[in-house]
């Protein structure tokens, strides 16, 4: 029963900390990761209200300390998904009948203990999980996964409002139901952020959720399910899971019950998810929501009146940072030959002074990619270049011998088509090809055409007529554009994330877009004064 309308104003972005020498939060920091480094913690899974152990254990390994044990997870199976799946639909009608505000002040108790109680404990688990410095650790794990929370909530109240008209003698109103069913949420690596908010903000909008994330990121996934149930997350309504790919959807996308996907991970998985529902489509109860965030292959061109400074720092943030494997990292760069030598001089002066190592050791840049699999897909590149069609400018070396270092790269391309100018690598590689600064048009055609994603891009130029027309030649080349800026760091309510083409579905989380995706209206008419006769006035005859 509503009592009231209660109100949820528009938060301010979380203050991002910054760790600095002698700072409390730096301190705080330090003594919390040597207590997660001193133990070897025993992750379940949990479905409904239980913690679920198996005999099949698998180990965790900070990327950039391979030999160190973080502890294990225990991994599960068809079963487990099975159970996930009826646990979820157990609870699935008293959660979506919670009133709102008790929905929404558990993630806001939520976001509370992330952004105090448990602060250096989710930075912390991100970066040894995950090999992220502090600062990266604090935007993701922190502030933004803080962001979501109460964002979403501020969006989730403005979306309940937004009610039809009525006429005299009539009132008309829009239920935002959850979905019929239980929702999937697939979540990847790279931002604890990401693989929080994929499961909340369904759950927000009273789903039921089975939960995957990738194995790499387990060690913050079961930090912030903990967080979740402290804040008061009924058992069920999330259901955190640990299984195989192919297992999972096998037994999630052949369910009467499945009622959507939440995803972000590769283009290929995504296009097997989506070709998979489809076949299966006869089968489920509703149409299912399909959403996801794919992959990137994200630009940033520079015309002949951009200051090469800006350049040169958004390449060195916007490809380096957390080693290039954000979904955003700029891996191909345009510039215009009048500029093109002092940009590559000073930027390779740059790469030489970022240190790579352990994120425990606060003056690093960076640290390591994140497993044996993706290292050896980025060496596989770089032995490749033999300096005929492109050369290495900078960096370059790889070393797993401690961990799973590959030093920042820059690759020179004479050749816009160069397979390093075209594919996704996901690692701390730049490729940059030098285009006649009088044909800047022409290069924004190769900008446009050469990759098969649209997630981010940049122009950086000082002409506003450069920019206008940059803006318009790229309308379609990414989601998110960046105006004299790195395409990196976009902020929840300030810049809604995602892309097209072979980026995904573009449904913007950190915005109302996502929300609507996971919710299903229901308009009700009401008549105070029904009619009693079915003829019409124009019936009669005089």
């Amino acid at each position: 029963m509503s009592l009231g309308y209660f109100s949820y104003p528009i938060p301010a972005n979380e203050p991002v900390l910054n760790y600095a020498p002698g700072s409390m939060e730096r301190a705080t920091l330090k003594r919390v990761l040597a207590e997660l480094k001193k133990e070897e913690i025993d992750i379940p899974m949990y479905i409904g209200a239980e913690e679920v152990r198996t005999n099949n254990k698998r180990s965790l390994h900070p990327p950039h300390e391979r030999a160190h044990t973080l502890g294990f997870f225990h991994f599960g199976d068809e079963q487990h998904v099975k159970q996930a799946i009826d646990a979820a639909l157990k609870v699935k009608e008293t959660w979506s009948n919670t009133s709102w505000e008790t929905r929404a002040h558990i993630f806001l108790k939520a976001a509370d203990l992330i952004a105090t109680k448990y602060r250096a404990h989710m930075n912390g688990t991100t970066m040894l999980g995950q090999s992220k410095t502090a600062y990266q650790a604090e935007i993701d794990s922190a502030c933004e996964l803080i962001d979501f929370l109460r964002f979403n909530v501020y969006f989730l109240t403005e979306i309940y409002k937004q009610q039809p008209i009525s006429s005299p003698g009539m009132h008309n109103r829009t239920e935002w139901r959850a979905l019929e069913g239980f929702v999937l949420a697939v979540t990847p690596f790279n931002f604890t952020a990401i693989a929080g908010n994929l499961p909340a903000s369904a759950a927000m909008c009273g789903n039921v959720v089975v939960w995957k994330p990738a194995d790499s990121q387990v060690y913050a996934a079961q930090m912030f399910m903990r967080i979740m149930k402290e804040a008061g997350l009924p058992d069920g309504v999330i259901n955190l899971v640990y299984v195989e790919g192919a297992v999972l959807g096998d037994v999630c996308f052949s369910h009467p019950d499945f009622a959507g996907v939440h995803f972000t991970g590769s283009t290929a998985v995504f296009n097997n998810m989506w070709k998979t529902i489809g076949q299966n489509i006869n089968k489920y109860k509703g149409y299912p929501r399909i959403v996801g965030e794919t992959g990137g292959k994200d630009f940033v061109v520079a015309h002949k009146t951009a200051d090469v400074d800006v350049v040169v720092t958004a390449l060195a943030r916007g490809a380096f940072e957390y080693q290039g494997q954000k979904c955003s990292a700029a891996s191909r760069a345009y510039l215009p030959s009048n500029l093109a030598e002092e940009i590559k001089h000073k930027l390779v002066a740059e790469v030489k002074t970022m240190k790579m190592g352990s994120v425990e050791d606060f003056t690093n840049f960076m640290g390591a990619v994140i497993d044996e699999k993706s290292f050896d897909k980025i060496k596989g590149y770089l032995d490749n270049i033999d300096g005929t069609k492109a050369k290495i400018l900078v960096g370059g070396k790889c070393d797993k011998t401690t961990g799973y270092f590959v030093e920042p790269t820059i690759i020179e391309t004479d050749d816009p088509l160069y397979a390093t100018m075209c594919e996704e690598i996901f690692g701390p590689v730049l490729t940059i090809y030098t285009y006649d600064a009088d044909k800047f048009e022409e290069a924004l055609q190769f900008v446009d055409s050469t990759s098969p994603y649209a997630l981010t891009g940049a122009i950086i130029s000082q002409d506003r007529a450069a920019v206008e027309l940059a803006t318009q030649k790229l309308r379609h080349s990414a989601g998110n554009f960046y105006i004299n800026d790195k395409p990196t760091g976009a902020v929840v309510g300030q810049q809604p994330f995602g892309g097209g083409r072979a980026s995904g579905t573009n449904d913007k989380a950190g915005s109302m877009i996502n929300l609507y995706r996971w919710l299903s209206a229901r308009t009700i008419k009401e008549t105070f004064n029904p009619a009693t006769d079915y003829r019409y006035s124009f019936l009669q005859e005089s």
